[in-house]
């Protein structure tokens, strides 16, 4: 069964407790997401990302470009990160985003998953950086472009997990305590042989 065929159903939330995930759905046509990826694909400064863990430095296969109002700088996991002034057509998935979401965002890190064999382990979008204040609520809209793939959610201190897959054109929102208390993760999948794209727009604080 091609579970593609089938569109992704708009949900409020999809999270049991101590957290929002609302689901979008699909907010691009199938031509204006292929159009899109292949721009991002294409004009995208994609690098790979560096990160030192437990003192040792690691260079990621999955690459990422960082994009904003300003040329923010902030680092995490021992390197240094700087923005770049808004690609045109992050900047028009920015503003359609915001209406349709009710919230502004000042900056989108993107993703690039090669294929299957590249993933994202679990994690929390919980930097200083993207709270205004200690306990206040983040708001992180998630674009996805290319190949599904699953997505999972694990709460920190139960055994609830939550699993979906997203399509090419989908937008979920993570609000309210999502990061406080729930990680998640790209797990990896030999089946998927294609590029995928993920566009998170965050407001960004200077520290």
């Amino acid at each position: 069964m091609n579970l593609e065929l089938f569109p992704p159903e708009p949900r409020q939330n999809l999270l049991p407790y101590e957290g929002i995930v609302q689901d979008y759905g699909l907010i691009l046509s199938a031509e204006d997401s292929h159009a899109y990826l292949q721009q991002c694909l294409q004009q995208l400064a994609w690098q790979a990302d560096e990160v030192t863990l437990f003192g040792k430095h690691y260079v990621t296969a999955r690459k990422i470009a960082w994009y904003g109002d300003e040329y923010y700088q902030y680092r995490y996991s021992g390197s240094l990160k700087q923005a770049q002034r808004w690609h045109p057509a992050l900047w028009q998935l920015k503003q359609q985003i915001e209406q349709i979401v009710g919230h502004p965002f000042n900056s989108c890190l993107a993703n690039l998953y090669a294929d299957g064999s590249q993933g994202l382990g679990w994690h929390s979008d919980d930097e200083p950086s993207l709270v205004a204040s200690p306990g206040a609520e983040t708001v992180i809209a998630s674009l996805s472009l290319g190949a599904t793939r699953k997505f999972s959610f694990k709460h920190k201190h139960s055994a609830a997990k939550v699993e979906l897959l997203l399509q090419s054109g989908q937008l979920i929102v993570m609000r309210g305590q999502t990061q406080r208390y729930w990680k998640h993760s790209l797990p990896k999948s030999s089946r998927v042989v294609t590029p995928r794209i993920n566009l998170t727009f965050r407001y960004f604080y200077p520290l």
